[in-house]
């Protein structure tokens, strides 16, 4: 078990993962002077913790294992899949999750107006969908820099 503990570029993505999620709070606070704790616990946002977990994971295992191995290969690839699809196809999930809460809008409001007109509609509600799900590229791009950061500093510093 010692091996788990001492496995920096595990923790090392963890731990960047735990800052990008804290460090959404006050970016927002300063963006719409507003404190939302939620957003700890949430996906989206920036910086996205995302990126900044398989950069710190990439980096870290580029320290430990060097940049020739196969290992670094094959996180620096995973870094980059993840990366892309957190600024593409999540980012359109929750574009359509904003069309079709729209959409949603107009049904509840279309249920609400036939309760008055005494006619029982078969389903009573829909509920939102979760709309904040990808990222915008600065956002990927912030949150694989803090990685980066992350990773080296605390490299650094163990070292």
């Amino acid at each position: 078990m010692p091996s788990l503990f001492s496995n920096f570029p595990l923790w090392s993505a963890l731990l960047a993962i735990g800052v990008a999620q804290v460090v959404k709070v006050p970016i927002t606070y300063f963006a719409v002077r507003k404190w939302n704790w939620s957003l700890i616990f949430s996906t989206g946002g920036m910086p996205s913790s995302h990126s900044a977990a398989v950069t710190a994971l990439a980096t870290a295992v580029g320290f430990v294992e060097g940049l020739r191995s196969t290992l670094f290969a094959i996180s620096a690839i995973f870094a980059i899949i993840v990366m892309f699809d957190a600024a593409g196809v999540r980012r359109h999930a929750g574009t359509h999750a904003a069309v079709l809460n729209l959409l949603v809008e107009d049904f509840n409001q279309l249920i609400d107006e036939l309760k008055t007109m005494r006619i029982k509609p078969r389903r009573e509600r829909a509920e939102k969908l979760k709309e904040l799900l990808g990222h915008q590229p600065s956002e990927v791009l912030i949150g694989g820099w803090l990685g980066i950061i992350q990773s080296t500093l605390i490299y650094y510093l163990i070292k």
